[in-house]
């Protein structure tokens, strides 16, 4: 998320045409992020980068969130720093790589979809903490309604059937 702000469709009446907030400064910061939709919980940091001292500390923070005594499967898709030999996956945790060009698969995908369309469009913010706290305030909105968490993301291909 950053100060370019991200346009998204909005109510408006035929024919009209709505202005949108816009920036053009260049100030970001990245949302890394993992649910479990079956449990309506997620796991989330904000950074300043994405490499892999970002991941591995996303991987640490999903760790700590898995119930004990689980494994937890991290669906990735193909970006640089997943499959990176410097990527330090602890023990709870599994990593899933997808097949290229599949981001349909992941249904993480629509989590980023979701908070841009309700929270995280149309918006300036003045400063790099201003957009760390609007990632933060929407996340946890988001994870404040399961419900809504688990049909965002679920898949059913993911589903455990016992």
């Amino acid at each position: 998320m950053g100060q370019q702000g991200t346009i998204t469709r909005v109510w408006a009446r035929r024919g009209s045409r709505p202005r949108g907030k816009r920036d053009r400064r260049f100030t970001w910061a990245y949302l890394f992020g993992a649910v479990c939709p079956d449990r309506g919980v997620g796991a989330a940091i904000v950074m300043p980068e994405v490499n892999i001292e970002a991941m591995n500390e996303h991987l640490a923070v999903i760790s700590r969130a898995v119930s004990p005594g689980v494994i937890g499967v991290v669906v990735l898709d193909g970006a640089g720093w997943h499959d990176s030999p410097n990527v330090k996956v602890p023990a709870n945790i599994v990593l899933l790589p997808l097949p290229p060009y599949a981001p349909e698969l992941n249904g993480a995908e629509n989590i980023w979809e979701y908070l841009r369309g309700n929270k995280l469009s149309h918006c300036v913010w003045d400063s790099y903490d201003a957009i760390v706290d609007a990632c933060c305030e929407a996340w946890n909105w988001l994870m404040a309604l399961p419900d809504v968490l688990s049909t965002v993301v679920g898949r059913d291909y993911i589903r455990v059937k016992i």
